[in-house]
């Protein structure tokens, strides 16, 4: 049985998760608005990464017999005038995110939680994953500026990522 406590903090991150998918489908709407789908498609499938994410600690809460509580989420921006300017709210919020994860796991060692320690590595390395990834796009965006060829690379670039589910998502 899992800990009011750890069962609380989870329930907290299960909400971030999905504020996170809302800012990232938020994001892409605002790309496929500006024409540049490469970049709507790389939000949207950062969209279904963090709802599985979700579906991942929803699943951990359930299957250690304790409850998920989804409570309600708050508003999102809807706004960002280059993809430049998007991905560096993105590595800004995943750093965010990278802060959350840390603590929740520091609250599995104070609890001796070790199963919960154990299943939250994956969410330590899929957090190192994604400042990486946000701050490569960055340097791409900062390399090509203004560069109307490069713009249009890099969006075409981006418009080839897919969803991989999460290997975790099943267990």
């Amino acid at each position: 049985m899992i800990s009011k406590k750890i069962n609380d903090a989870i329930n907290a991150q299960i909400n971030r998760e999905f504020w996170s998918g809302y800012l990232y489908l938020s994001m892409a709407n605002n790309f496929e608005t500006l024409g540049r789908k490469g970049v709507a498609n790389w939000f949207r499938i950062q969209f279904k990464e963090e709802f599985a994410h979700a579906q991942i600690f929803m699943n951990y809460l359930n299957s250690r017999g304790g409850k998920v509580e989804l409570a309600p989420i708050d508003g999102v921006p809807s706004e960002w005038k280059t993809p430049l300017e998007a991905f560096s709210a993105t590595l800004a919020h995943e750093r965010t995110v990278t802060k959350c994860i840390n603590d929740l796991y520091a609250l599995a060692e104070e609890e001796h939680d070790f199963a919960t320690r154990h299943m939250l590595n994956w969410f330590v390395a899929e957090q190192v994953e994604e400042e990486d990834n946000a701050q490569e796009l960055i340097d791409n965006f900062e390399l090509v500026g203004n560069d109307g060829t490069g713009i249009y690379q890099l969006d075409a670039k981006l418009g080839t990522r897919t969803y991989v589910a999460p290997a975790i998502l099943n267990e």
